[in-house]
């Protein structure tokens, strides 16, 4: 036959592998279930669903149908659902529960990864031998062609591609004050970060939106302080440097509560270690500006301001201090960055609710700049997590909580929080997890259990109207 006659093949096996290409399980976004296994997997396919979503059809298209018939053999075809590739996410949110595979490329920020027996392929640890859910690609023939091919055009080893990523880990609120503060002289400076660390350490970027100045004239902490006017000692900023910090948003009520002073000091502390900033500044103009990285091919930009202005927002032509916003001059230089291919991260310092639920004037600004092209934009204010939602493909989170700050008696919900990490893959943003803290004490953070996080991401997902 035709296949027999040709000269060269590519056939899904392990004979003679050139390829690995890497399938990818996932659920709509608003969605509390973490992981399936591989078994799940295989038993949906070959015979009776198992595991979460037990009794709901795995949605995939056509090509990736046929490359997993060829790997695992025959379907129970009553446990598959094909769909037009370009239908597939709409139609999985529209049919929730839901979930489908799909390949690595086909990634977008609409659909939650789960991981298969522990790996997800959005993790820098990812181990592709390991992984369950590829497919082994062999090619065969005339040994002087496939020699030709492997020179001229090269099969690229995989569609994952590891120096193609960039993680970006977006945090809520850090203030080393107060009952913080204390804890902190008590336990060691990085006693707040002893369990969270990891994840912010491995991304690529770690922003930290550090709402207040370091002073070298900073007195001893009151941890019952009734003043809300802030400083921090310089060697708390060993907490920081402890994350893994990279971009410092400055946005913050506080930056110029200790004078001009303690906000040039706290520059300079920045500029020694590396650290780029945003949203604040030596002046307005600087403030203003965006700072621009490019990381694996990737171009990200991010802008900040602060909604509240008057006095919390001190930055002008002549003085340093936090950014003040316009918006309608803000959504056309994200216009403007994103027509020159930059990833655009909007943040706010915005007005501050003690509710899951965003508020319309949160909506109406952080909408606007979705609309003007931001694919993140994220609300560094919140003291609790607040809803999200999606602009397309962009991802808006009004609130994520607090990262370091003494909140934990004020209320319930403000003992919870999520670090959001943002994946971008070859010039696109392709997903996003949230990892959710529980507040211990004044200072420190644990991961939540699953239990936490399943109460956490349904009050989360409620307030987002999903």
């Amino acid at each position: 036959n035709e296949q027999d006659a040709s000269n060269l093949k590519l056939t899904v096996g392990n004979e003679k592998l050139i390829s690995q290409w890497v399938y990818v399980a996932v659920t709509p976004f608003p969605t509390v279930v973490q992981e399936k296994s591989i078994n799940d997997l295989q038993s949906n396919w070959q015979a009776q669903s198992s595991g979460p979503f037990a009794g709901q059809p795995v949605l995939m298209d056509e090509n990736t149908y046929g490359m997993l018939s060829a790997l695992w053999g025959p379907a129970n075809l009553s446990n598959v659902t094909v769909i037009n590739g370009n239908e597939l996410t709409d139609y999985a949110w529209a049919h929730q529960p839901s979930w489908a595979i799909i390949p690595f490329e086909a990634l977008n920020p609409r659909w939650k990864v789960l991981s298969i027996d522990g790996i997800s392929p959005l993790h820098k640890n990812f181990d592709l031998n390991a992984y369950p859910l590829k497919i082994p690609i062999s090619i065969s023939g005339d040994p002087d062609l496939i020699e030709l091919v492997n020179k001229n055009f090269p099969i690229p080893f995989s569609n994952r591609d590891p120096n193609k990523f960039t993680i970006v880990a977006m945090t809520g609120v850090t203030a080393l004050v107060r009952a913080t503060a204390y804890t902190m002289e008590l336990q060691g400076n990085t006693y707040p970060s002893q369990d969270i660390r990891e994840w912010l350490q491995n991304a690529d970027i770690t922003h930290i939106s550090n709402e207040v100045p370091f002073a070298e004239n900073c007195p001893a902490p009151n941890p019952v302080q009734a003043s809300v006017q802030f400083c921090s000692r310089d060697s708390y900023i060993e907490l920081l440097e402890d994350v893994g910090t990279d971009v410092v948003e400055l946005s913050g009520d506080h930056f110029h509560d200790w004078g001009q002073e303690a906000v040039f000091h706290t520059l300079d502390l920045y500029r020694q270690r590396g650290w780029q900033y945003y949203g604040g500044g030596t002046n307005l103009a600087e403030g203003r500006n965006a700072l621009l990285i490019e990381h694996n091919r990737n171009k990200i930009a991010f802008i900040g301001c602060n909604a509240k202005g008057a006095s919390f927002a001190r930055a002008s032509e002549t003085n340093p201090g936090a950014a003040a916003c316009d918006m309608e001059w803000m959504a056309s230089e994200i216009t403007r960055l994103e027509k020159t291919g930059y990833l655009v991260i909007a943040t706010f310092q915005h007005q501050e609710y003690y509710t899951y639920l965003a508020h319309a004037d949160q909506k109406s600004d952080f909408g606007m700049m979705a609309q003007a092209g931001a694919v993140i934009v994220s609300g560094s204010q919140a003291h609790q997590p607040q809803g999200m939602e999606f602009f397309n493909n962009s991802f808006v989170h009004y609130g994520l909580g607090n990262l370091f700050f003494d909140q934990y008696d004020l209320c319930a919900a403000c003992r919870q929080a999520t670090i959001d990490l943002h994946t971008f893959y070859d010039g696109r943003y392709i997903s996003t997890e949230l990892f959710p803290i529980q507040f211990v004490d004044y200072a420190r953070s644990r991961p939540m259990t699953e239990q936490e996080a399943n109460s956490l991401f349904q009050s989360l997902f409620l307030a987002s109207g999903w």
